[in-house]
């Protein structure tokens, strides 16, 4: 990079993970699709972020929205680009209110033994530049001090949960990763946070992948002794959406920091490059979305997922926006934004919902993806769908 990754410039990254520290106004066929986009269930507000986070805010005051944990890490950052765009005071404000629940001088009480209790921490470089508080560089370092003695496979991927020995869940990049790149970047430690972050992307992806179909399994056990991993690569039956779609954001968020000569910066944009093509190759014709289980659209049990397919247009769009992804992945973007919109609509009380988003899943088989619950305006959701629409606002 020729470039300081976290100092403000016109080139500055907002709707990514450097959010915190510039702007970014996309223009060509971003700006276009959101502009042609038909009404939706009449005259749509204009700004469907503003919307999603003013109806979210009237739901919830920061003391009653939920305590730590990454899905509402996911949203709050995805409220964060939008205050990055709009830079309107009180949308922080809500962001810092939650956080100051769990964070003090002192920094945050949380022992971190699982990748799931790391999400919420990627927003603290992000707090720690717009207010200059030490208590977020503390927590941040907190949680950075934990890496080293993190448990690991034999090859490097980081445990899922110190409980969930060998265990490798394509969901897990996005909790821990993007906020180890971060904060490499934010607090010069590149030399350890950039490779770890990179290699674990590396690691999980070549127990994941199955090269046949263009997609990853959802988990991996080192030892084989988990029921669901008893075939000869240790890995899970099936093609769970949404950790598919937590592994394509986390490898672009790690990126956007990761300095152009890295030696693992290749092999990173060729995971964004497998996974789009999986993501084009099934991705529904007649909607636009992505079935819950990604490769099994003619089971009727199956059902379309929108936070996953807020995560696969995201993912398609920045790529293409980087010169990752050829320029035809566009219109597979742009009909996977199209679709999610179409599940969005307001209610009679004026306050947005998002249908159809799976609820908080585990390893399992078809029966349990197919049963998972579809929520209505679940965290995991809102904050997919705020990434995803962030980056075709600008």
């Amino acid at each position: 990079m020729s470039e300081h990754p976290l100092r403000p410039t016109r080139r500055a990254v907002l709707a990514g993970t450097l959010g915190a520290l510039g702007a970014l106004a996309a223009t060509g066929p971003l700006a276009r699709a959101a502009d042609q986009l038909p009404p939706i269930g009449g005259a749509p507000p204009t700004d469907w972020s503003r919307a999603v986070i003013d109806s979210t805010m009237k739901r919830y005051t920061p003391d009653k929205i939920g305590g730590w944990g990454y899905t509402l890490g996911l949203y709050l950052y995805g409220q964060y680009l939008f205050y990055k765009r709009t830079g309107e005071k009180k949308y922080l404000d809500y962001i810092i209110a939650w956080y100051d629940r769990f964070i003090t001088d002192s920094g945050i009480s949380n022992s971190f033994n699982n990748l799931d209790s790391m999400r919420s921490c990627q927003m603290l470089p992000l707090l720690y530049a717009e207010t200059g508080r030490k208590k977020y560089k503390t927590a941040a370092d907190q949680l950075r001090k934990r890496f080293p003695s993190y448990p690991r496979t034999s090859d490097g991927g980081m445990f899922h949960a110190t409980s969930k020995v060998g265990q490798l869940w394509g969901d897990g990049v996005y909790m821990a990763q993007p906020f180890l790149a971060l904060y490499g970047a934010a607090f010069n430690d590149g030399a350890y946070c950039f490779e770890e972050a990179a290699k674990n992307i590396v690691v999980y992806f070549s127990h994941l992948r199955e090269p046949a179909k263009g997609l990853l399994y959802h988990a991996y056990d080192e030892d084989g002794s988990e029921s669901w991993a008893s075939g000869s690569g240790h890995h899970s039956k099936y093609h769970w959406a949404r950790a598919i779609g937590w592994f394509g954001m986390a490898t672009i968020d790690i990126l956007e920091v990761l300095p152009a000569n890295h030696p693992r910066r290749a092999a990173l944009i060729e995971v964004v490059q497998f996974l789009a093509a999986g993501y084009q190759r099934w991705q529904d014709q007649a909607t636009g979305r992505w079935y819950q289980v990604v490769d099994r659209g003619g089971d009727s049990k199956n059902w379309l997922e929108t936070s996953a397919s807020s995560m696969y247009t995201f993912t398609m769009a920045r790529g293409v926006q980087r010169g990752y992804l050829p320029s035809s992945y566009q219109a597979v973007a742009d009909k996977g934004y199209a679709g999610v919109l179409k599940k969005v609509s307001l209610g009679s009380d004026g306050l947005t919902n998002i249908t159809d988003i799976c609820e908080g899943t585990n390893v399992g088989d078809l029966s349990y993806y197919y049963g998972r619950a579809r929520k209505t305006n679940d965290f995991h959701g809102l904050g997919a769908f705020l990434i995803m629409n962030e980056q075709y606002m600008h």
